[in-house]
């Protein structure tokens, strides 16, 4: 398990996660009197001058995010069954792939749902290592995928 690189994949697209679920921010809309970021926690809005707290939306992203630090540490665990460990290592990736997807568009859309005024939009620390970590879980699944070619052409040989 520990000598494989699909276990090292996986586990730096787990690393990423766990950032992103820690609390970082994930992108912010700056208008002329409020930020208003967006975090694993929710939505908050901040006032410029006196940095208070203006405005609080929850919204549970924690939730996904640590369902898919638990999908991804289950696909890790399940090493002995080759087969089990592809079908969740693709799961992992296409649920991955759907929640990045969702949060791109939610970056370029989200802005016009909550803001009337003009704004400008920064991407933060969170949003770069939640997409960064797709590519990790992607190439595990490839790793994956050339271990159980690679069992199965030696149970043929056999």
């Amino acid at each position: 398990m520990i000598q494989r690189i699909q276990t090292l994949y996986l586990v730096i697209a787990m690393v990423f996660l766990s950032i992103v679920t820690a609390g970082s921010t994930i992108f912010k809309y700056i208008t002329d009197e409020t930020v208003y970021k967006l975090n694993s926690f929710g939505f908050n809005g901040y006032d410029k001058a006196t940095d208070k707290v203006v405005e609080l939306n929850s919204y549970p992203l924690y939730i996904s995010t640590i369902s898919l630090v638990l999908l991804a540490f289950i696909t890790l665990m399940a090493y002995k069954n080759l087969t089990r460990q592809l079908k969740l290592a693709r799961t992992t990736f296409y649920i991955y792939l759907m929640l990045t997807i969702g949060m791109v568009v939610f970056s370029f859309v989200g802005g016009d749902a909550f803001i009337a005024e003009n704004f400008k939009r920064e991407l933060g620390a969170g949003y770069l290592l939640f997409v960064a970590g797709l590519p990790f879980s992607f190439l595990a699944n490839i790793a994956i995928k050339r271990d159980k070619s690679l069992i199965d052409s030696l149970n043929r040989l056999r």
